[in-house]
Protein backbone atom coordinates (compact mmCIF):
# COMPACT_ATOMS: atom_id res chain seq x y z
CA UNK A 1 0.00 0.00 0.00
CA UNK A 2 1.46 3.10 -1.28
CA UNK A 3 1.58 6.45 1.12
CA UNK A 4 -1.59 8.32 -1.03
CA UNK A 5 -3.73 4.77 0.13
CA UNK A 6 -2.77 5.14 3.60
CA UNK A 7 -3.97 8.86 3.13
CA UNK A 8 -7.00 8.05 1.67
CA UNK A 9 -7.93 5.60 4.43
CA UNK A 10 -7.28 8.31 6.81
CA UNK A 11 -9.50 10.45 5.14
CA UNK A 12 -12.22 8.00 5.20
CA UNK A 13 -12.20 6.84 8.37
CA UNK A 14 -12.19 10.71 10.05
CA UNK A 15 -14.76 11.74 7.88
CA UNK A 16 -16.78 8.63 8.72
CA UNK A 17 -16.52 8.89 12.46
CA UNK A 18 -16.78 12.94 12.86
CA UNK A 19 -20.07 12.04 11.07
CA UNK A 20 -21.21 9.69 13.47
CA UNK A 21 -20.25 11.06 16.13
CA UNK A 22 -21.98 15.07 15.12
CA UNK A 23 -24.95 14.45 12.28
CA UNK A 24 -28.39 14.03 11.41
CA UNK A 25 -29.90 11.65 9.11
CA UNK A 26 -28.92 13.39 5.75
CA UNK A 27 -24.99 14.29 6.32
CA UNK A 28 -23.67 10.23 6.48
CA UNK A 29 -25.75 9.68 3.60
CA UNK A 30 -24.00 12.58 1.49
CA UNK A 31 -20.64 11.70 2.95
CA UNK A 32 -21.17 7.46 1.93
CA UNK A 33 -22.62 8.90 -1.46
CA UNK A 34 -19.08 11.08 -1.75
CA UNK A 35 -16.71 8.92 -0.69
CA UNK A 36 -18.42 5.73 -2.56
CA UNK A 37 -17.92 7.99 -5.80
CA UNK A 38 -14.89 9.28 -4.98
CA UNK A 39 -12.72 6.69 -3.59
CA UNK A 40 -13.83 3.43 -4.86
CA UNK A 41 -11.94 2.04 -7.48
CA UNK A 42 -13.60 -1.07 -8.84
CA UNK A 43 -15.06 -3.64 -7.49
CA UNK A 44 -13.77 -7.06 -7.96
CA UNK A 45 -16.54 -9.22 -9.63
CA UNK A 46 -15.00 -12.90 -8.46
CA UNK A 47 -12.58 -14.30 -6.52
CA UNK A 48 -10.76 -14.01 -3.53
CA UNK A 49 -11.69 -10.10 -4.55
CA UNK A 50 -15.28 -10.49 -4.30
CA UNK A 51 -14.89 -12.25 -0.92
CA UNK A 52 -12.91 -10.05 0.98
CA UNK A 53 -15.28 -7.11 -0.17
CA UNK A 54 -18.36 -9.06 0.62
CA UNK A 55 -16.67 -10.11 4.17
CA UNK A 56 -16.47 -6.13 4.48
CA UNK A 57 -19.93 -5.56 4.12
CA UNK A 58 -21.31 -8.20 6.40
CA UNK A 59 -18.72 -7.15 8.98
CA UNK A 60 -19.59 -3.34 8.24
CA UNK A 61 -23.75 -4.39 8.57
CA UNK A 62 -22.91 -6.40 11.76
CA UNK A 63 -21.31 -3.59 13.17
CA UNK A 64 -23.80 -1.07 12.03
CA UNK A 65 -26.26 -3.01 13.76
CA UNK A 66 -24.31 -3.05 16.92
CA UNK A 67 -24.29 0.95 16.59
CA UNK A 68 -27.54 1.30 15.65
CA UNK A 69 -28.34 -0.81 19.24
CA UNK A 70 -26.35 1.06 21.46
CA UNK A 71 -28.71 4.30 20.29
CA UNK A 72 -31.91 5.34 21.61
CA UNK A 73 -34.67 7.51 19.45
CA UNK A 74 -36.93 9.61 20.89
CA UNK A 75 -39.62 12.44 20.83
CA UNK A 76 -39.01 15.54 22.24
CA UNK A 77 -41.76 18.35 23.54
CA UNK A 78 -41.65 19.40 19.89
CA UNK A 79 -43.15 16.07 18.67
CA UNK A 80 -39.66 15.70 16.23
CA UNK A 81 -37.49 12.31 16.74
CA UNK A 82 -34.44 13.09 18.12
CA UNK A 83 -31.03 10.31 18.58
CA UNK A 84 -29.13 9.86 21.49
CA UNK A 85 -25.78 8.31 22.20
CA UNK A 86 -23.10 8.24 24.50
CA UNK A 87 -20.36 6.52 25.78
CA UNK A 88 -20.96 2.54 24.45
CA UNK A 89 -21.94 4.60 21.22
CA UNK A 90 -18.67 6.67 20.56
CA UNK A 91 -16.27 3.60 21.64
CA UNK A 92 -17.88 1.37 19.39
CA UNK A 93 -17.22 3.74 16.25
CA UNK A 94 -13.33 4.56 18.07
CA UNK A 95 -12.43 1.07 18.18
CA UNK A 96 -13.71 0.04 14.70
CA UNK A 97 -12.11 3.28 13.14
CA UNK A 98 -8.98 2.39 15.24
CA UNK A 99 -8.71 -1.00 14.10
CA UNK A 100 -9.10 0.14 10.91
CA UNK A 101 -6.53 2.76 10.56
CA UNK A 102 -4.22 -0.20 13.05
CA UNK A 103 -4.53 -2.23 10.09
CA UNK A 104 -2.92 0.05 7.28
CA UNK A 105 -0.18 1.12 10.07
CA UNK A 106 0.65 -2.49 10.36
CA UNK A 107 0.34 -3.64 6.66
CA UNK A 108 3.08 -1.07 6.63
CA UNK A 109 5.63 -1.38 9.52
CA UNK A 110 4.82 -4.69 11.26
CA UNK A 111 3.59 -7.37 8.93
CA UNK A 112 4.05 -5.76 4.96
CA UNK A 113 6.06 -8.80 3.68
CA UNK A 114 3.49 -10.93 5.37
CA UNK A 115 0.56 -9.37 3.65
CA UNK A 116 2.09 -9.20 0.39
CA UNK A 117 2.71 -13.04 0.08
CA UNK A 118 -0.64 -13.71 1.53
CA UNK A 119 -2.37 -11.38 -1.15
CA UNK A 120 0.03 -12.93 -3.94
CA UNK A 121 -0.88 -16.28 -2.84
CA UNK A 122 -4.47 -16.20 -2.59
CA UNK A 123 -4.68 -13.35 -6.04
CA UNK A 124 -5.58 -10.54 -4.24
CA UNK A 125 -5.55 -7.31 -5.46
CA UNK A 126 -4.14 -3.95 -3.12
CA UNK A 127 -7.52 -2.28 -4.84
CA UNK A 128 -10.19 -5.22 -3.71
CA UNK A 129 -8.40 -5.00 -0.11
CA UNK A 130 -8.69 -1.24 0.00
CA UNK A 131 -12.53 -1.44 -1.17
CA UNK A 132 -13.13 -3.99 1.73
CA UNK A 133 -12.53 -1.39 4.42
CA UNK A 134 -14.21 1.49 2.36
CA UNK A 135 -17.37 -0.98 2.05
CA UNK A 136 -16.84 -2.03 5.74
CA UNK A 137 -17.01 1.60 6.83
CA UNK A 138 -19.66 2.45 4.55
CA UNK A 139 -21.74 -0.32 5.60
CA UNK A 140 -22.07 0.35 9.33
CA UNK A 141 -22.58 3.97 8.15
CA UNK A 142 -25.23 3.44 6.67
CA UNK A 143 -26.86 0.34 8.78
CA UNK A 144 -26.80 2.69 11.60
CA UNK A 145 -28.11 5.31 9.73
CA UNK A 146 -31.22 3.10 8.24
CA UNK A 147 -31.90 2.16 11.59
CA UNK A 148 -32.14 5.47 12.64
CA UNK A 149 -34.52 6.58 10.03
CA UNK A 150 -37.21 3.61 10.60
CA UNK A 151 -37.34 4.14 14.08
CA UNK A 152 -37.93 7.77 13.70
CA UNK A 153 -40.63 7.02 10.99
CA UNK A 154 -41.82 4.30 13.84
CA UNK A 155 -42.34 7.10 16.64
CA UNK A 156 -44.79 8.98 14.39
CA UNK A 157 -47.38 5.97 15.76
CA UNK A 158 -46.39 6.30 19.39
CA UNK A 159 -46.54 8.24 22.06
CA UNK A 160 -44.06 10.56 23.15
CA UNK A 161 -41.19 8.82 24.65
CA UNK A 162 -38.68 6.80 23.43
CA UNK A 163 -38.30 4.08 20.71
CA UNK A 164 -35.38 1.75 21.83
CA UNK A 165 -33.28 0.05 19.36
CA UNK A 166 -35.60 -3.22 20.50
CA UNK A 167 -38.49 -1.36 19.53
CA UNK A 168 -39.64 -0.90 23.39
CA UNK A 169 -41.26 2.32 24.97
CA UNK A 170 -39.43 3.83 27.36
CA UNK A 171 -38.39 7.08 29.22
CA UNK A 172 -36.07 9.19 27.92
CA UNK A 173 -32.59 8.63 29.49
CA UNK A 174 -30.93 11.89 28.82
CA UNK A 175 -32.58 13.64 32.14
CA UNK A 176 -29.78 15.88 33.32
CA UNK A 177 -27.82 15.80 30.14
CA UNK A 178 -27.50 18.85 28.96
CA UNK A 179 -29.71 19.63 25.58
CA UNK A 180 -27.02 20.26 23.62
CA UNK A 181 -25.28 16.96 24.05
CA UNK A 182 -28.43 15.11 22.99
CA UNK A 183 -29.62 16.31 19.53
CA UNK A 184 -28.69 14.68 16.85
Amino acid sequence: MSASSTTTIWIINLVVLAAVLEADLIRPLVIAAGIAAYWISGVATSGTGLWVEAAGIGTGILLGIAAAALMRVYTAGDGRPYSYAWIPYALLWMAVVGARLWFDYAAHHTFPVQLGTWMDANQLTKSALIDAFIFLALAMLLTRTGSLAVRSRALHGTPPGMLAAGGRGATRPTDGVPERLTRD
